[in-house]
């Protein structure tokens, strides 16, 4: 087995250098997407010994398309976003998942922490099973991936290893946040033919979904309820921005993801 890692980043320095110390303590080959950085984070990953791969932001469908082209000569790939890491335990049991040669699966998952730090007052949010470890060629992102660029649905073990992932410092930031995001998936997923849901319904049924099954009232109190209720609000937003498209808002992003001018859908997002 070769293992190829990967970390997309912009202005990164803040949480950068931790993501790509776990990356380089477990891959054989390492890049680092840039999309035109000013904040120091090259110099980061240039440091620790990435191959740096430029790239104007366009989302991370083409990102990480962009990156696995570059790790030609892997059997494998691992990546982690700019603000996660593994600790110290992760690492070796990556290491001896490598040593295994990682089987014949195309794809394995990992267990991905979600740390809340809100005023001081951290703790665990959510946890969730992610793809993290793929065998290369079935690394097939693609540019019209602009959101929940998952891939598509295969044969994947899950593995006992945790990434952990700084999900949110504040509920406004991340309110502000995921309204960015429910609109891009609606313009994605609208021209995928979506079905319509009811964004009142969906906002319900997350909210409750992470404040109580998830846990994160039990573990985080009332900041743990406003946070969820930040996740519900993304659910239901985006499927009020779908009804919203359906009546004709946003004409010039609609037009910029059908005709793939990705670079300047991401320059005219609100906000």
């Amino acid at each position: 087995m070769r293992l190829g890692g990967f970390v997309i980043h912009g202005n990164s320095a803040d949480t950068l250098d931790r993501c790509l110390a776990g990356i380089a303590a477990v891959a054989d080959e390492c890049v680092a997407v840039d999309s035109c950085s000013t904040d120091g984070s090259a110099d980061l990953a240039r440091a620790r010994g990435f191959r740096r791969v430029e790239l104007a932001w366009r989302g991370y469908g083409a990102a990480r398309a962009a990156a696995v082209e570059a790790l030609e000569g892997c059997s494998h790939v691992f990546f982690l976003d700019s603000d996660e890491w593994l600790e110290p335990e992760a690492i070796a049991a990556i290491r001896a998942w490598k040593a295994t040669g990682g089987g014949e699966a195309p794809y394995h998952g990992v267990l991905r922490r979600d740390w809340a730090d809100l005023d001081g007052h951290r703790f665990l949010f959510r946890t969730e099973h992610h793809v993290r470890l793929i065998r290369r060629e079935a690394a097939r992102w693609d540019p019209g991936m602009i959101v929940h660029e998952s891939l598509p649905p295969a044969p994947t073990v899950h593995l006992p290893i945790h990434v952990e992932h700084r999900f949110a410092t504040s509920v406004e930031a991340m309110r502000s946040k995921v309204d960015r995001y429910a609109l891009l998936w609606a313009i994605r997923y609208r021209a995928e033919g979506a079905r319509r849901k009811a964004p009142a319904v969906q906002k319900a049924v997350h909210l409750v979904r992470h404040a109580l099954f998830k846990g994160a009232v039990a573990r985080g109190g009332a900041d743990g309820w406003r946070l969820a209720e930040a996740v519900g609000h993304y659910h239901g937003r985006k499927y009020a921005l779908l009804r919203e498209l359906d009546r004709g808002a946003y004409p010039e992003l609609v037009r910029a993801y059908a005709e793939g001018r990705l670079e300047e859908l991401y320059r005219m997002l609100p906000g």
